[in-house]
């Protein structure tokens, strides 16, 4: 199983050995392996769900992503400004004829980069294990799979549930009466989840219902359940904003830095957002209390987003390492969560293995495929859009030995989306491939025709075979994703002056808000238009 090039590599570590499926084992803080000839790819891996995972040209250098206020948001803020092609915890560089060399970190806080012809291997602190393996590449990264289950463990639940989500219809625009119908619209339509996303709590750390839900989360679930379907929830736990009582009432429960500041989450809601220190006792204890009290209203289906914040840079109450301290507090909530379906979102991958049962890997879809301004001049793949999401989805469903891989939801609706018919059916396609499937497509907005396609998508399961690094068959038919997912060439430039001044308006809160404040005006628009 051991490919011939690794008798070729220039290994610099304190130990060797060979590894039981193959490959080698590699012990250091700082490992090298110098080789045998230029090349051309890098296998480039995002640090969280959102993050890029993409193979790019190994001699391009990605220029640094805006806008800088977002940094936490979509990428490791620690590797921010490397030039060099990295990536958090492997990478791997093509060899030829289809074949790959993998340096794959089995610890956390770990980091690989390519320096000309040289893979190193980083641990922010301490020593760890990695392993180096050479060959096809589907054979390469099973056998990682493999390694990192043992060190890391699987997910629990068997298969994946069928989910209904309310976020791509109506995003924070939700309340009880609307969510009842579409709940009853859905009649026969094959979903065992209905998920209740954004818009619901009182606040960013305040985890209690609005008065947009009088009968409570709990009179919601008791609702749901009433239709023989499992009642699921969205919270952002780690998060702090300053409007929240949370905020007011335990400052000393958030994260900091050395000098004492408040540690940067990034913006959104209109507001900056700050994170608890999960190495923190009475935090743990906050959280171990709201998961059981999620629980206790009736939901078994908790997805928990912007997870990353867990694990930014920061002095911590407790002195572990950032990742170990981030799997500490997950660990804390996967016990009070109990017997529950846990789904991860904006998550750092390879702390949350082991602790959920899904996983989402790649940035958020949405009703385009793509945009200038996010490709051309903010040079920015973490931001949601369809394309990004099958990008770094594709590249990271050789996890699904370890997690449930969710690609995000799957648009069947022509309405209020600009995708083509071509586009809806590559993410369905993608969906198929990673086994996860959901929707927020709105009954009352799909013609009899899509409500029909709809249906028979998730009553069905073809058999998938994966044929290549993009390529499957998928229930007979040849799918390859592959002239769908390259990255854009580099913008020029005016381009790049362009990116400079929307990037820097960008960085300024009281732009952000405005944003925010549009977008949330123009969902409002489309919901008075198109009522659910």
């Amino acid at each position: 199983m051991t490919d011939n090039l690794l008798t070729q590599l220039a290994i610099t570590s304190d130990s060797t050995r060979p590894g039981r499926n193959g490959g080698m084992i590699l012990t250091g803080a700082r490992v090298s392996v110098g080789l045998p000839f230029e090349p051309a790819r890098f296998l480039r891996h995002g640090w969280q769900s959102w993050s890029l995972t993409a193979w790019t040209d190994a001699a391009g250098r990605l220029p640094r992503t805006r806008p800088t206020l977002l940094y936490p948001m979509h990428t490791d803020p620690r590797y921010a400004g490397e030039k060099r092609p990295n990536g958090s915890w492997y990478g791997a560089v093509e060899t030829g004829e289809g074949r790959v060399l993998l340096l794959g970190a089995l610890d956390l806080e770990s980091h690989v980069l390519l320096d000309g012809r040289s893979l190193t291997g980083r641990y922010e602190s301490g020593t760890g294990e990695w392993f180096v393996a050479a060959g096809e590449e589907g054979e390469v990264l099973a056998r990682y799979a493999a390694l990192l289950a043992e060190r890391l463990g699987r997910g629990r639940a068997e298969k994946p549930p069928r989910v209904w989500c309310s976020w791509y219809s109506l995003y924070t625009e939700i309340h009880e009466g609307q969510l009842l119908k579409i709940l009853a619209d859905l009649g026969d339509l094959p979903f065992d989840v209905f998920q209740i996303d954004d818009g619901w709590q009182k606040g960013i750390g305040d985890w209690e219902p609005n008065a947009k839900f009088p009968s409570g989360m709990d009179g919601m679930a008791a609702r749901i359940k009433a239709t023989g379907r499992t009642a699921g929830l969205w919270l952002a736990p780690l998060l702090v904003v300053p409007t929240s009582e949370l905020f007011r009432q335990h400052p000393d429960w958030l994260l900091r830095d050395a000098r004492g500041r408040l540690v940067s989450a990034g913006f959104n809601w209109g507001e900056a957002m700050f994170t608890l220190d999960t190495t923190h006792p009475e935090a743990l204890a906050w959280l171990a209390g709201l998961m059981q009290k999620v629980r206790a209203w009736g939901y078994d289906y908790v997805k928990l987003d912007f997870l990353y914040a867990g694990a930014l840079p920061g002095k911590r109450h407790t002195d572990l390492p950032r990742e170990a301290a981030f799997r500490q507090g997950l660990q804390t909530i996967r016990t009070a969560l109990g017997d529950a379906y846990f789904l991860t979102c904006g998550t750092p991958i390879f702390p949350s293995l082991g602790l959920c049962d899904g996983m989402r890997v790649g940035p958020d879809v949405a009703g385009h495929w793509q945009s200038r301004r996010d490709d051309q001049v903010l040079v920015n793949f973490a931001i949601p859009g369809s394309r990004n999401a099958l990008r770094t989805s594709l590249n990271r469903l050789w996890l699904q030995p370890l997690v449930h891989t969710d690609p995000d939801v799957i648009y069947f609706r022509r309405a209020q989306t600009s995708l083509t018919d071509e586009q809806r059916s590559l993410l369905q396609d993608l969906g198929r491939a990673a086994g996860f499937r959901a929707t927020s497509d709105v009954p009352a907005w799909l013609s009899a025709e899509e409500r029909q396609a709809l249906k028979t998508y998730f009553e069905t399961e073809p058999e998938v075979e994966r044929t290549g690094r993009t390529a499957f068959r998928i229930g007979g038919r040849a799918v390859d994703f592959a002239p769908h997912i390259n990255l854009p060439p580099l913008p020029g430039f005016f381009t790049r002056l362009e990116g400079a001044l929307v990037g820097g308006l960008a960085s300024v809160p009281i732009v952000m808000r405005t944003f925010d404040a549009l977008g949330q005006q123009g969902v409002k628009k489309t919901l008075d238009q198109h009522p659910v």
